[in-house]
Protein backbone atom coordinates (compact mmCIF):
# COMPACT_ATOMS: atom_id res chain seq x y z
CA UNK A 1 0.00 0.00 0.00
CA UNK A 2 1.02 3.82 -0.45
CA UNK A 3 3.14 5.63 2.12
CA UNK A 4 0.73 7.30 4.76
CA UNK A 5 1.91 10.75 3.46
CA UNK A 6 1.55 10.28 -0.31
CA UNK A 7 -1.93 8.79 0.85
CA UNK A 8 -2.56 11.89 2.84
CA UNK A 9 -1.38 13.99 0.32
CA UNK A 10 -3.03 12.71 -2.39
CA UNK A 11 -6.65 12.62 -0.63
CA UNK A 12 -6.61 15.99 0.30
CA UNK A 13 -5.58 17.21 -3.29
CA UNK A 14 -8.18 15.18 -4.92
CA UNK A 15 -11.19 16.77 -2.53
CA UNK A 16 -9.81 20.46 -3.32
CA UNK A 17 -9.58 19.74 -7.13
CA UNK A 18 -13.42 18.86 -7.36
CA UNK A 19 -14.44 21.82 -5.61
CA UNK A 20 -14.64 25.73 -7.41
CA UNK A 21 -14.36 28.69 -5.98
CA UNK A 22 -17.83 29.65 -7.10
CA UNK A 23 -18.66 26.52 -5.02
CA UNK A 24 -16.79 27.47 -1.77
CA UNK A 25 -18.27 30.59 -2.57
CA UNK A 26 -15.19 32.57 -2.97
CA UNK A 27 -14.74 36.09 -4.61
CA UNK A 28 -13.05 35.90 -8.29
CA UNK A 29 -8.95 36.91 -7.51
CA UNK A 30 -7.67 37.47 -11.14
CA UNK A 31 -5.00 34.36 -10.42
CA UNK A 32 -4.15 32.70 -13.42
CA UNK A 33 -5.36 29.22 -11.91
CA UNK A 34 -2.98 26.21 -12.98
CA UNK A 35 -5.08 23.40 -10.80
CA UNK A 36 -8.44 22.40 -10.95
CA UNK A 37 -10.17 23.14 -8.02
CA UNK A 38 -8.85 25.11 -4.64
CA UNK A 39 -5.46 25.85 -4.54
CA UNK A 40 -3.98 25.62 -0.91
CA UNK A 41 -4.19 28.93 0.53
CA UNK A 42 -8.38 28.85 -0.11
CA UNK A 43 -8.69 25.50 1.88
CA UNK A 44 -6.59 27.08 4.17
CA UNK A 45 -8.81 30.15 4.43
CA UNK A 46 -12.42 28.24 4.40
CA UNK A 47 -11.10 26.03 7.00
CA UNK A 48 -9.55 28.43 9.55
CA UNK A 49 -5.91 27.91 9.06
CA UNK A 50 -3.00 29.09 8.33
CA UNK A 51 -1.44 28.46 4.47
CA UNK A 52 1.82 26.79 6.17
CA UNK A 53 -0.05 25.09 8.33
CA UNK A 54 -2.61 23.33 5.72
CA UNK A 55 0.40 22.75 3.69
CA UNK A 56 2.25 21.02 6.49
CA UNK A 57 -0.70 19.18 6.97
CA UNK A 58 -1.58 17.97 3.29
CA UNK A 59 2.30 16.64 3.12
CA UNK A 60 2.05 14.82 6.59
CA UNK A 61 4.23 17.09 8.79
CA UNK A 62 1.59 18.64 11.30
CA UNK A 63 1.51 15.87 13.83
CA UNK A 64 -2.24 15.08 14.95
CA UNK A 65 -4.58 17.87 14.55
CA UNK A 66 -7.24 18.77 17.12
CA UNK A 67 -10.60 17.22 16.44
CA UNK A 68 -11.67 21.25 15.66
CA UNK A 69 -9.27 21.30 12.71
CA UNK A 70 -10.11 17.91 11.60
CA UNK A 71 -14.34 19.25 11.63
CA UNK A 72 -13.13 22.47 9.82
CA UNK A 73 -11.46 20.41 6.84
CA UNK A 74 -14.52 18.08 6.61
CA UNK A 75 -16.74 21.05 6.11
CA UNK A 76 -14.53 22.98 4.06
CA UNK A 77 -13.75 19.88 1.56
CA UNK A 78 -17.05 19.23 1.64
CA UNK A 79 -16.67 15.61 2.71
CA UNK A 80 -19.51 12.85 3.33
CA UNK A 81 -19.25 10.05 6.31
CA UNK A 82 -17.12 8.10 4.40
CA UNK A 83 -14.40 10.65 3.82
CA UNK A 84 -14.53 12.27 6.94
CA UNK A 85 -14.07 8.24 8.53
CA UNK A 86 -11.32 8.39 6.15
CA UNK A 87 -9.58 11.73 6.84
CA UNK A 88 -9.94 10.45 10.70
CA UNK A 89 -8.28 7.17 9.61
CA UNK A 90 -4.87 9.10 8.12
CA UNK A 91 -4.72 11.60 10.45
CA UNK A 92 -6.43 11.85 13.76
CA UNK A 93 -6.43 8.16 14.62
CA UNK A 94 -2.94 6.79 14.41
CA UNK A 95 -4.27 2.99 15.34
CA UNK A 96 -1.83 0.09 15.54
CA UNK A 97 -4.31 -2.19 13.82
CA UNK A 98 -1.05 -4.96 12.91
CA UNK A 99 -2.08 -7.82 15.13
CA UNK A 100 -6.07 -7.11 13.97
CA UNK A 101 -5.58 -6.94 10.48
CA UNK A 102 -3.24 -10.12 10.93
CA UNK A 103 -6.25 -12.45 13.29
CA UNK A 104 -8.45 -15.00 10.78
CA UNK A 105 -11.65 -13.76 10.99
CA UNK A 106 -14.30 -16.59 11.90
CA UNK A 107 -18.09 -16.43 11.60
CA UNK A 108 -20.28 -16.89 14.84
CA UNK A 109 -22.64 -20.21 14.66
CA UNK A 110 -25.45 -18.03 15.43
CA UNK A 111 -24.82 -15.56 12.42
CA UNK A 112 -23.84 -18.38 9.96
CA UNK A 113 -27.35 -20.17 11.35
CA UNK A 114 -28.88 -16.30 10.16
CA UNK A 115 -27.71 -16.94 6.86
CA UNK A 116 -29.24 -20.05 5.89
CA UNK A 117 -32.67 -18.55 7.50
CA UNK A 118 -32.68 -16.05 5.12
CA UNK A 119 -33.11 -18.55 2.28
CA UNK A 120 -35.80 -16.68 0.19
CA UNK A 121 -32.62 -13.83 -0.70
CA UNK A 122 -29.13 -13.61 -1.11
CA UNK A 123 -27.32 -12.84 2.24
CA UNK A 124 -23.70 -12.91 2.70
CA UNK A 125 -20.67 -11.72 5.58
CA UNK A 126 -18.19 -9.60 4.32
CA UNK A 127 -15.34 -9.13 6.23
CA UNK A 128 -12.07 -7.40 6.13
CA UNK A 129 -10.63 -6.60 2.25
CA UNK A 130 -14.07 -7.47 1.49
CA UNK A 131 -13.38 -10.79 2.30
CA UNK A 132 -16.00 -12.97 1.97
CA UNK A 133 -16.57 -15.29 4.78
CA UNK A 134 -19.78 -16.74 4.62
CA UNK A 135 -22.48 -17.20 1.79
CA UNK A 136 -26.49 -18.81 1.80
CA UNK A 137 -27.38 -20.53 -1.25
CA UNK A 138 -28.57 -17.88 -3.09
CA UNK A 139 -25.83 -15.50 -2.81
CA UNK A 140 -23.82 -18.63 -4.56
CA UNK A 141 -25.98 -18.79 -7.14
CA UNK A 142 -26.57 -15.42 -7.86
CA UNK A 143 -22.98 -14.02 -7.54
CA UNK A 144 -20.53 -17.15 -7.55
CA UNK A 145 -20.28 -20.09 -5.09
CA UNK A 146 -17.35 -18.35 -3.23
CA UNK A 147 -17.60 -21.39 -0.89
CA UNK A 148 -16.21 -23.77 -3.64
CA UNK A 149 -13.02 -21.43 -4.12
CA UNK A 150 -9.51 -21.50 -2.68
CA UNK A 151 -10.26 -19.29 0.77
CA UNK A 152 -7.40 -16.33 -0.51
CA UNK A 153 -9.98 -16.50 -3.38
CA UNK A 154 -13.04 -15.85 -1.32
CA UNK A 155 -13.13 -12.06 -1.95
CA UNK A 156 -15.62 -9.67 -3.23
CA UNK A 157 -13.48 -7.12 -5.37
CA UNK A 158 -11.50 -10.37 -6.70
CA UNK A 159 -14.61 -11.07 -7.93
CA UNK A 160 -15.82 -7.93 -9.28
CA UNK A 161 -12.57 -6.92 -10.90
CA UNK A 162 -11.19 -10.04 -12.38
CA UNK A 163 -13.92 -12.83 -12.69
CA UNK A 164 -15.07 -12.57 -16.43
CA UNK A 165 -17.92 -13.62 -15.29
CA UNK A 166 -18.86 -10.84 -13.51
CA UNK A 167 -18.52 -8.56 -16.29
CA UNK A 168 -21.86 -10.32 -17.87
CA UNK A 169 -23.82 -11.15 -14.76
CA UNK A 170 -23.13 -7.38 -12.81
CA UNK A 171 -25.64 -5.10 -14.25
CA UNK A 172 -23.87 -1.36 -14.19
CA UNK A 173 -20.95 -3.88 -13.39
CA UNK A 174 -18.28 -0.28 -13.64
CA UNK A 175 -20.37 1.31 -10.98
CA UNK A 176 -20.13 -1.68 -8.93
CA UNK A 177 -16.41 -2.13 -9.41
CA UNK A 178 -15.38 1.12 -8.78
CA UNK A 179 -17.51 1.32 -5.77
CA UNK A 180 -15.81 -1.71 -4.49
CA UNK A 181 -12.35 -0.02 -5.03
CA UNK A 182 -13.69 2.58 -2.80
CA UNK A 183 -14.13 0.48 0.04
CA UNK A 184 -10.60 -1.22 -0.84
CA UNK A 185 -9.18 2.40 -0.29
CA UNK A 186 -11.48 3.14 2.95
CA UNK A 187 -10.24 -0.47 4.42
CA UNK A 188 -6.57 0.94 3.40
CA UNK A 189 -6.90 3.80 5.74
CA UNK A 190 -8.16 1.74 8.69
CA UNK A 191 -5.37 -0.94 8.41
CA UNK A 192 -2.30 0.63 6.97
CA UNK A 193 -0.31 -2.31 8.06
CA UNK A 194 -2.18 -5.34 6.61
CA UNK A 195 -0.03 -7.21 4.59
CA UNK A 196 -2.69 -9.22 2.71
CA UNK A 197 -5.14 -6.22 1.49
CA UNK A 198 -1.42 -4.82 0.20
CA UNK A 199 -0.85 -8.04 -1.75
CA UNK A 200 -4.83 -7.87 -2.77
CA UNK A 201 -4.45 -4.54 -3.79
CA UNK A 202 -1.23 -5.23 -6.07
CA UNK A 203 -2.70 -8.32 -7.78
CA UNK A 204 -5.74 -5.98 -8.63
CA UNK A 205 -3.32 -3.43 -9.78
CA UNK A 206 -1.48 -5.77 -11.80
CA UNK A 207 -4.43 -7.63 -13.56
CA UNK A 208 -7.17 -5.21 -13.52
CA UNK A 209 -7.00 -2.59 -16.49
CA UNK A 210 -9.47 -0.61 -14.60
CA UNK A 211 -8.31 -0.70 -10.71
CA UNK A 212 -5.44 1.86 -11.30
CA UNK A 213 -7.82 4.78 -12.66
CA UNK A 214 -10.02 4.01 -9.98
CA UNK A 215 -7.41 3.54 -7.16
CA UNK A 216 -6.27 6.88 -8.38
CA UNK A 217 -9.22 8.65 -7.20
CA UNK A 218 -8.88 8.12 -4.16
CA UNK A 219 -13.00 8.15 -3.48
CA UNK A 220 -13.51 5.89 -0.42
CA UNK A 221 -17.13 4.43 0.66
CA UNK A 222 -18.72 2.62 3.36
CA UNK A 223 -21.59 0.92 1.89
CA UNK A 224 -24.57 1.12 4.12
CA UNK A 225 -27.52 0.35 2.16
CA UNK A 226 -28.19 0.70 -2.04
CA UNK A 227 -29.29 -0.81 -5.43
CA UNK A 228 -27.82 -3.60 -7.08
CA UNK A 229 -29.28 -5.93 -9.80
CA UNK A 230 -27.65 -8.97 -12.12
CA UNK A 231 -28.53 -11.03 -14.85
CA UNK A 232 -28.83 -14.63 -14.08
CA UNK A 233 -28.35 -16.93 -17.00
CA UNK A 234 -31.51 -18.97 -15.58
CA UNK A 235 -33.85 -16.51 -14.56
CA UNK A 236 -32.66 -13.46 -16.00
CA UNK A 237 -32.69 -10.42 -15.27
CA UNK A 238 -32.94 -9.77 -10.89
CA UNK A 239 -32.88 -6.35 -9.06
CA UNK A 240 -31.85 -6.24 -5.33
CA UNK A 241 -32.23 -3.41 -2.90
CA UNK A 242 -29.44 -4.53 -0.19
CA UNK A 243 -28.73 -3.36 3.27
CA UNK A 244 -25.57 -3.78 5.45
CA UNK A 245 -24.82 -4.31 8.93
CA UNK A 246 -22.54 -4.47 11.19
CA UNK A 247 -22.44 -7.96 13.49
CA UNK A 248 -22.81 -7.32 16.76
CA UNK A 249 -19.49 -8.25 18.66
CA UNK A 250 -17.45 -7.45 15.50
CA UNK A 251 -17.51 -4.32 13.51
CA UNK A 252 -14.99 -5.96 10.82
CA UNK A 253 -17.92 -7.93 9.93
CA UNK A 254 -21.16 -7.20 8.05
CA UNK A 255 -23.88 -8.92 7.08
CA UNK A 256 -25.45 -7.89 3.79
CA UNK A 257 -28.62 -8.84 2.83
CA UNK A 258 -30.14 -8.56 -1.15
CA UNK A 259 -33.93 -7.82 -0.32
CA UNK A 260 -36.87 -7.79 -2.75
CA UNK A 261 -40.31 -6.59 -3.19
CA UNK A 262 -42.71 -9.16 -2.21
CA UNK A 263 -44.20 -10.64 -5.53
CA UNK A 264 -41.77 -8.80 -7.72
CA UNK A 265 -40.54 -10.25 -10.78
CA UNK A 266 -37.58 -10.57 -8.96
CA UNK A 267 -39.22 -12.43 -5.83
CA UNK A 268 -40.49 -14.81 -8.75
CA UNK A 269 -37.54 -15.18 -10.35
CA UNK A 270 -35.81 -15.92 -7.31
CA UNK A 271 -38.19 -18.20 -6.07
CA UNK A 272 -37.89 -20.63 -8.83
CA UNK A 273 -33.74 -20.22 -8.67
CA UNK A 274 -33.92 -21.16 -5.08
CA UNK A 275 -36.49 -24.37 -5.67
CA UNK A 276 -33.79 -24.99 -8.36
CA UNK A 277 -30.92 -24.88 -6.42
CA UNK A 278 -32.30 -26.51 -3.78
CA UNK A 279 -33.62 -29.66 -5.90
CA UNK A 280 -29.93 -29.72 -7.12
CA UNK A 281 -28.21 -30.10 -3.38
Amino acid sequence: MEDRGRELAGFLRSRRARITPEQAGLPPDGRVRRVPGLRRDETARLAGVSTEYYTRLEQGRAGNPSPEVLEALAVALRLDPSEREHLTDLLGRPKTTRRAAGSVQRVRPGLRLMLHTLDHVPAFVLGRRTDVLASNRLAREVLTDFEALPGPQRNLARYYLLDPEARERVIDWAQIAAETVAMLRLEAGRFPNDRKLADLIGELTVRSPEFSTWWNDHRVLRRTHGSKSYHHPLVGELHFSYESFAAPGDADQTLCVYNVEPESATAQALQLLNNWTADVT
